[in-house]
């Protein structure tokens, strides 16, 4: 047996809001997605979460558990319970909560938007596809990994202090295009994360790579945007 103990919030009654906790009867290699799902079906139907896939490619079931931003469909309890019987769950921090475990996700896609996430090209579309090497490609395979779930974004102090900030999320997405050798809008990405809430924010507390349950080096990424400012503009700007 494991405790869930987990942050509760009804918009309908927001004076009650607090911590609920639930005995559930778990495996070592049970997922926590699992484990929420028994807990709304069996014990409290009125539990708010959202997921989708169950597989860690959606992004959906992103929240703070044991005090770090994860994915529940990636969470097994064998790592969660070694120390103690109670795993801790909360809504991400940084967003408006909706209900329970649902936050309001659009500040984060606004931001995500903004940066263009998509091939920008000029001129006739090709017959066939656009051929890249592998060595054009292999400069930004890390950054196609992102899954825009937010664990990166919510994890950071800035963002927290200031939601103007894009976050690291929008910052990822737009160096997937930057450095990519067929996309022709570097500059106007570049223009727009070279602005007040741009990369200049980010102050390097490495929370955002900590966090993100796809392995991404987010702070690294950040930094050649930013170097790619300062110093190698002309280059990227195709």
């Amino acid at each position: 047996m494991g405790t869930l103990k987990i942050r509760r919030f009804n918009p309908e009654d927001p004076g009650k809001a607090g911590w609920a906790s639930f005995e559930v009867p778990c495996l070592p290699t049970d997922r926590l997605l699992n484990l929420l799902t028994y807990v709304k079906g069996y014990l409290d139907g009125t539990l708010t979460f959202r997921r989708s896939c169950a597989h860690g490619v959606c992004g959906s079931d992103a929240m703070v558990i044991n005090g770090v931003n994860r994915l529940a469909c990636k969470v097994l309890m064998r790592d969660m319970l070694h120390k103690n019987t109670t795993v801790t769950i909360a809504p991400l921090r940084g967003l408006p909560v909706e209900k329970d475990l649902v936050v309001d996700m659009e500040p984060f896609f606004s931001a995500y938007r903004q940066i263009k996430p998509f091939l920008m090209t000029s001129g006739q579309e090709p017959t066939r596809e656009r051929i890249q090497s592998q060595a054009d490609r292999a400069r930004y395979d890390d950054t196609t990994k992102c899954i825009p779930c937010a664990c990166c974004t919510e994890s950071c102090p800035v963002y927290w202090a200031d939601g103007s900030y894009f976050g690291p999320d929008a910052i990822v997405n737009a160096h997937r295009f930057i450095f990519d050798s067929r996309d022709e809008g570097a500059g106007e990405r570049m223009d727009i994360l070279n602005g007040i809430d741009g990369v200049w924010r980010c102050r390097t507390t490495f929370n955002c790579t900590i966090a993100c349950p796809r392995g991404i080096k987010v702070t690294q990424a950040i930094t050649e945007v930013k170097r790619a400012l300062l110093f190698n503009r002309k280059a990227v700007v195709r």
